[in-house]
């Protein structure tokens, strides 16, 4: 059963363009970067390389932030994660389907909710995570709705 699930494996990753690289150097910054299409290019300690997933992966992807999920009916639209040993941002693309003042008063109403610190400045959403990591929510019009960004900074 094992080798026929490697076997199975096996077309998946010729499909993929992936490099091996030696730990031995220390580079131990990871970079993970995706686009609504489906691309996603990964740089790790152990390998780099690219691949590509159905594009229904990346609109109905799951985001929880402290049990906070994306206003109901958004969509991913792209994806950054850079890790280094200071820490970590995230960034994360999406369009909602409401106007920018509702999508903000969701994720103030929704963080509150959780126990966590936030409120509206501008255009944004800031807040602190649970763990004390800042974030911030930007959201501006877009043709159906809203288009944001979320950022979120890590220094653990």
């Amino acid at each position: 059963m094992n080798r026929s699930a490697l076997l199975l494996l096996l077309p998946l990753l010729a499909a993929c363009n992936v490099h091996s690289k030696n730990p031995v150097n220390g580079d131990d910054n990871v970079s993970i970067h995706a686009d609504e299409s489906g691309h996603i290019a990964f740089n790790l300690p152990i390998a780099e390389g690219q691949l590509k997933v159905p594009a229904a992966m990346m609109h109905g992807g799951e985001v929880d932030i402290d049990g906070v999920k994306l206003m109901p009916g958004s969509s991913i639209t792209g994806f950054n994660l850079d890790a280094h040993d200071k820490g970590a941002t995230v960034d994360m693309n999406f369009t909602a389907p409401a106007a920018p003042d509702a999508v903000r008063s969701y994720y103030v109403d929704q963080f509150r909710k959780q126990g966590a610190e936030a409120a509206i400045a501008g255009d944004a959403v800031t807040g602190t995570s649970k763990d004390g990591s800042p974030f911030a929510i930007h959201v501006s019009p877009a043709p159906n709705g809203s288009q944001g960004k979320i950022v979120i900074q890590d220094k653990d």
